[in-house]
């Protein structure tokens, strides 16, 4: 007795996907993805992606005007203890904005830095690390205040914020004289009064 075997190939079940072939997302048959138009396309979106990643590995800078780079840079150093930090790659290439002097209230300026206007070159100063993926750039430029103290002007309040909160950690002796905009004195290793100030909006 004989038995006969059917060898029916049973179709694959809907429900159960399909592998997607390769760089199907991006719409172009595998043939057309090795002409020059896919190489082209290829190349835009890796330099797509190198920016992504450039511009999400970019710390923030918060700019800060001084009246003396060199006592700043003390104050700084010694009694905040703000760790130095390098200069952020973005500058080099000018891809963050520089300080625009002209939009400053020209009290917080000194004589000097009237005249001048912000150029493309990255701008030179202090770069202090003040949080994780966050800078500090000090730079000068900002007139004396009342009593010839030192005046550190900065538009940012989160930066002021931040550096009042190290001054209250470091026990440095300040006193808040405003709230909104923020203004405090602090004094330095020296013994002078340094008044960082939030100017008006």
């Amino acid at each position: 007795m004989t038995f006969g075997v059917s060898a029916i190939a049973s179709p694959i079940p809907p429900d159960i996907p399909m592998p997607m072939p390769p760089f199907a997302f991006l719409g172009l048959p595998l043939d057309s993805l090795f002409s020059t138009q896919g190489i082209m396309v290829l190349l835009l979106l890796a330099y797509a992606g190198a920016m992504w990643m450039f511009l999400n590995s970019t710390p923030k800078v918060h700019t800060i005007m001084v009246s003396d780079l060199e006592i700043a840079r003390r104050f700084y150093e010694e009694d905040l203890k703000f760790p130095v930090a390098d200069v952020p790659l973005q500058y080099y290439y000018n891809y963050e904005q520089t300080m625009g002097v002209s939009s400053i209230d020209p009290m917080y300026l000194s004589p000097n830095s009237l005249g001048q206007t912000a150029t493309a070159a990255p701008p030179e100063g202090l770069w202090y690390q003040l949080k994780k993926n966050v800078q500090l750039h000090v730079i000068g430029g900002a007139n004396l205040g009342n009593k010839n103290r030192q005046r550190h002007v900065c538009f940012d309040r989160d930066c002021l914020e931040a550096i009042l909160m190290r001054v209250q950690l470091r026990g440095v002796r300040h006193k808040v004289r405003r709230d909104r905009p923020l203004n405090f004195l602090v004094k330095d290793w020296m013994g002078r009064t340094i008044e960082m100030a939030e100017p008006d909006a």
